[in-house]
């Protein structure tokens, strides 16, 4: 993207996966609407996303020792490299986006050694010098609004016409891998245990979907081929490891529908304003991570034992906050999101409008519901 010629030089600081740099995007967008050049710092997980988010001038990439579940040692090289490729950008403003249970002051304090006069955070705690703006999230706020809540206090505002939705760049061609008739993902993985079905769970939902007439398309990374391979069982389409980032958002985006865990995929779904079945595990809570202004019904058990752990892997035999999910539920929430009058689930900052895909998808949305009528294909 070309720089724009007036305001300051901005870095957007957001070092967590991919889904997490997605609900960045309308804080980046905002920034950048304000800005004359705005550079992304994520993390490796999240730099696909960052590469198709709107707005951004360049992404530059740290494996932070602060972040991830399986976070790398501190290496003083690795940190001074940082510090002198932050320096020498001369960024005059930085805004720190993290979650709401994270602390942005390990990044803080490296912006102020590389020489950024003025850094805007959320923290909780008490910054010292660290954070010329140490902003308060409004409580209960979604991850999405609360990242735009602290551009715009950071004096920084969405362009006009811009409502403020996930949204990506320009998206590949993805009827090669996928076929022209219309198609249901089940996208069955995730990177943390506890926010998917069991893969057995997950199997007996692809066939229900095959059976009812729709036909299915099952995605996951290069490290779920085996468990994509199980539970498309030979009726649905397997794309498990066959696709790029950019090309599983273009499989997103030409779905009618996509049933996923609570993970990057049910994001980058919204990105491309495909609606979502969404299921919720609530180890962490929906209020702040449901897909966000897209079409969707969020499907498990919010009262489960496991509620607010931030469990990594579920801690309650039998998995009962999604692997009780029926599958009637799963083929009554993708009807309800196929019918033309399909409104969304009530969420914080859910979209009510099935219109306007984002991302320059350029696919209209094929109107059916349930799959009735349709004869079952196989691939």
């Amino acid at each position: 993207m070309s720089a724009r010629h007036t305001g300051p030089r901005t870095l957007v600081v957001r070092l967590d996966s991919a889904g997490d740099v997605l609900l960045a995007g309308p804080a980046v967008r905002a920034v950048a609407a304000g800005s004359a050049y705005t550079a992304m710092l994520c993390g490796p997980l999240g730099e696909p996303a960052a590469r198709m988010l709107p707005g951004v001038d360049e992404v530059l990439v740290h494996d932070a020792p602060w972040v991830g579940f399986e976070a790398p040692p501190v290496r003083r090289e690795l940190i001074d490299a940082l510090v002198d490729c932050l320096a020498a950008r001369r960024f005059d403003r930085a805004l720190i986006l993290s979650s709401y249970h994270q602390s942005p002051l390990p990044a803080a304090l490296l912006l102020k050694l590389a020489g950024i006069p003025w850094t805007a955070a959320d923290s909780e705690h008490y910054p010292g010098t660290l954070l010329d703006l140490r902003h308060r999230r409004a409580p209960h706020r979604h991850e999405a609004r609360a990242a735009l809540d602290l551009a715009e206090a950071s004096g920084f505002a969405l362009p006009p016409g811009d409502g403020g939705a996930l949204a990506l760049t320009a998206l590949p061609d993805t009827a090669p891998l996928t076929g022209t008739d219309p198609y249901v993902v089940v996208h069955p993985g995730a990177a943390v245990p506890a926010r998917a079905w069991s893969p057995a769970r997950a199997a007996r939902a692809v066939a229900a979907l095959e059976e009812a007439g729709h036909r299915v398309v099952v995605t996951g990374g290069p490290a779920e081929k085996e468990l994509t391979a199980d539970i498309a069982d030979g009726i649905a389409l397997d794309l498990g490891g066959r696709t790029s980032f950019p090309e599983l958002a273009g499989v997103l985006a030409g779905a009618d529908v996509v049933v996923t865990g609570n993970t990057g995929p049910s994001h980058l779904a919204a990105a491309v304003g495909t609606p979502v079945v969404c299921l919720f595990a609530p180890v962490v809570p929906a209020e702040r991570w449901a897909p966000y202004r897209v079409p969707h019904r969020l499907l498990g058990r919010q009262d489960a034992a496991c509620a607010g752990s931030r469990a990594r892997v579920c801690p309650v035999p039998g998995h009962p906050c999604l692997d009780s999910v029926t599958d009637a539920q799963v083929l009554a929430a993708v009807a309800a999101l196929l019918a033309p009058d399909g409104a969304d689930m009530a969420a914080p900052g859910a979209g009510r409008s099935r219109r306007g895909r984002a991302g320059g998808a350029g696919r209209s949305r094929r109107g059916r519901a349930g799959g009735a009528g349709r004869s079952r294909r196989r691939p």
